[in-house]
C-alpha cells in the first residue's frame, strides 16, 4: 500500500490534475487481487440455468408500460408509473422479496443486515416513435432479429431491473447468508427530473456502497457533465424571387441524436434542384427524399438515432441536411439563419471544433461532444437545442463565457439577433474512491474473459453521482453500440444472460 501511494503521489506531482490516472493505476494494480468465489460462481450459473425464461417474461411485463414523463403530470401521479410500480410490487412478492413504495422511488430488498449494498436503476423511459419499430416499442420483439430482445427499456433500464430481481431470487433460493442487505432502487424520473430523487435522499439513509445498472462495463468512474445551449432564431418575412428556406425542422428529444430532419425551399429553379440531388446521391451516410410542387422543394433526411452521449454511433440528420444546403448563403429568416449557423459553427463534426474555441478534451474522459438535437417551432421563430457532454478540464464559467462570446461574434458578423439564449452546464462527475472496484473488475474479467479490465469514463449521466461510493456496472459491453434512447433499443439474449450471471456474482461477493 505504501508503494502504491508513493506511485500515486509521483503521478500527481509530475502531472497536475492527473488524479484519474492515479485512480486507474491503483485499480489496475488491485483488479486481479480477488477471484470470484465458488459460491458466487455456482449461484450465478444456477440463476441463468433456472431463471432466464422467467427473467425474459418479467421484462416483457415491465416493457409494456410506457413510463414516459408526461407534461403537467407529476412523477407521483403518472398513471403509467403507478401501473409499472404495481407490476414491480407483484413480481417482488412472487419472488419473496420485500417491496416499499416511496412515491418517486421504490425499493426492492433482500435480507435484514444493518449494512446495505445498493443497486440503482430507473423505471422511466425516453419517447419512442412507433412508426420506426418493427413491432410496438412497448411489446417485447424477439422475432424480428433472432438473438436480440427489442423494446423500449430493454437496455435502459428495465432489462437491468429484471436481471437484478432474478439475481436476488437465485440468492434467496440458495439460502445464502448475507452480512449486508441488498436493496434495489428503482427511480421513476431519471430521464426527466432528478429533484424528486434528491428530495428522497435528504430524508433517507442510503447504502454505503452502490452500483448503478445504467451504463457500461467494466466500471464507470467518471461521467461527463450534461449541458445544453438554447437559442431562438427569430422569424421575419421575406419578399424575394431568389431561393429561400421557409422551413427547417428535425429532432425528437434532447438526449437523442436526431434521425429525421426536413427542409422546405421556395423559388427553386432547375439548376439548384439538379445540384442538390447530385450532392445527395454522393452522400453515403444517410438517405434523402426529394418532392416538389412548382417552385417549392421539400427535402427529408433520414439518419440514425443514438444516445446523444455517443454521437459517434449515430448520424445526425439535422447537421447532414444543413450540410447538403451549403451551396447557398441563405436569407436570414428563421430557417435560413438557423442553417447558416449550423454550417458555420457545428458542421457534421461531433466535438464542436467549428464553434469558435469551445472545443477541448481530457486524457481520460475524452472530448466534449456538441450536437444539435431538437428544433422546435415557437411563436417567435425556431428554437434550437444543442446538447453538450463536457469533460473535466475547463471551468463552467470559462465554457459559458466562450459560448456566449462565440454567439455574440456570429450575431455581429451575420447581422442576426438571436433571442432567448440560455446555457445550462452541469459539472463532470469523478468517483475517486470506490472500495468495491476491484471486486467488480474481477467479476467482469471472470465472466467475459477480458484480462486486466480498466475503469472507463462515459458521456452519459447516471444517478451514481447522488449515491455514496457508487460506480456504474453495465449493462452495455465496452465498444458495443449503446442502443438506449435510439429507435432501435435492444439487448441481446447473450448479454441478458451474461448480465444475470455477473449481477448475481457481484451481489454475493459484496453482500455475503
Amino acid at each position: 500500500m505504501k508503494k502504491l501511494n508513493k506511485i500515486k503521489r509521483k503521478i500527481k506531482s509530475f502531472f497536475p490534475g492527473a488524479w484519474l490516472l492515479g485512480c486507474a493505476l491503483s485499480l489496475s494494480l488491485y483488479a486481479q487481487a480477488t477471484e470470484v468465489s465458488s459460491l458466487a460462481d455456482k449461484t450465478a450459473r444456477y440463476a441463468v440455468e433456472t431463471y432466464y425464461d422467467d427473467m425474459v417474461d418479467s421484462l416483457g411485463k415491465l416493457v409494456k408500460y410506457n413510463t414516459l414523463a408526461r407534461e403537467g403530470i407529476s412523477v407521483f401521479d403518472n398513471p403509467a408509473h403507478k401501473a409499472f410500480k404495481a407490476e414491480l410490487a407483484r413480481q417482488a412478492k412472487v419472488l419473496g422479496l420485500d417491496f416499499t413504495d416511496y412515491g418517486a422511488v421504490v425499493v426492492v430488498g433482500l435480507g435484514q443486515g444493518r449494512e446495505r449494498f445498493g443497486i440503482v436503476t430507473h423505471g422511466d423511459v425516453q419517447p419512442a416513435d412507433p412508426t420506426k419499430w418493427a413491432k410496438s416499442p412497448f411489446e417485447l420483439d424477439m422475432t424480428s432479429e433472432p438473438g436480440n430482445i427489442i423494446g423500449r427499456g430493454t437496455e435502459d433500464d428495465k432489462g437491468p431491473i429484471s436481471s437484478a430481481l432474478y439475481a436476488m431470487k437465485a440468492i434467496k433460493d440458495k439460502g445464502i447468508s448475507l452480512s449486508k442487505r441488498i436493496e434495489l432502487y428503482v427511480y421513476m424520473a431519471e430521464e426527466s427530473d432528478w429533484q424528486p430523487l434528491k428530495d428522497f435522499i435528504k430524508g433517507h439513509e442510503l447504502p454505503g456502497v452502490n452500483i448503478t445498472l445504467d451504463s457500461e462495463y467494466p466500471i464507470v468512474t467518471a461521467e461527463k457533465g450534461y449541458g445544453s445551449i438554447e437559442m431562438t432564431f427569430p422569424d421575419k418575412k421575406l419578399t424575394t424571387d431568389s431561393p429561400y428556406l421557409s422551413r427547417f425542422s428535425g429532432g425528437f428529444f434532447g438526449s437523442q441524436i436526431p434521425e429525421d430532419a426536413a427542409a422546405v425551399i421556395e423559388n427553386v429553379d432547375t439548376a439548384l434542384l439538379k445540384r442538390l440531388k447530385a450532392k445527395a446521391e454522393n452522400n453515403k451516410t444517410l438517405t434523402f427524399d426529394f418532392s416538389s410542387t412548382e417552385q417549392q422543394l421539400t427535402i427529408k433526411a433520414r439518419g440514425t438515432s443514438a444516445h446523444s452521449s455517443k454521437p459517434e454511433f449515430g448520424v445526425n440528420a439535422i447537421t447532414h441536411l444543413a450540410e447538403l444546403l451549403t451551396d447557398i448563403r441563405w436569407p436570414s429568416n428563421a430557417s435560413g439563419a438557423l442553417v447558416n449557423f449550423i454550417n458555420d459553427y457545428l458542421g457534421t463534426g461531433l466535438y464542436g471544433e467549428k464553434f469558435a474555441n469551445i472545443a477541448y478534451r481530457d486524457d481520460f474522459m475524452g472530448p466534449m461532444t456538441v450536437q444539435p438535437t431538437v428544433l422546435k417551432e415557437v411563436h417567435d421563430g425556431i428554437a434550437l437545442n444543442i446538447n453538450l457532454r463536457r469533460p473535466q478540464g475547463k471551468s463552467t464559467g470559462q465554457l459559458e463565457n466562450e459560448i456566449r462570446g462565440a454567439l455574440a461574434n456570429w450575431q455581429q458578423e451575420n447581422n442576426v439577433k438571436l433571442i432567448n439564449i440560455s446555457t445550462s452546464i452541469s459539472e463532470p462527475f469523478v468517483q475517486k474512491d470506490a472500495p468495491h472496484a476491484k471486486t467488480l473488475l474481477s467479476v467482469f474479467s471472470h465472466y467475459t474473459g477480458i484480462k486486466n479490465p480498466q475503469p472507463i469514463a462515459i458521456g452519459g449521466s447516471t444517478n451514481s453521482k447522488l449515491f455514496p461510493n457508487a460506480v456504474s456496472f453495465g449493462p452495455s459491453m465496452p465498444e458495443k453500440v449503446y442502443s438506449g434512447h435510439s429507435e432501435h433499443e435492444f439487448i441481446s439474449e447473450a448479454q441478458f444472460k451474461l448480465n444475470l450471471e455477473m449481477y448475481t456474482a457481484v451481489m454475493i461477493e459484496l453482500a455475503k
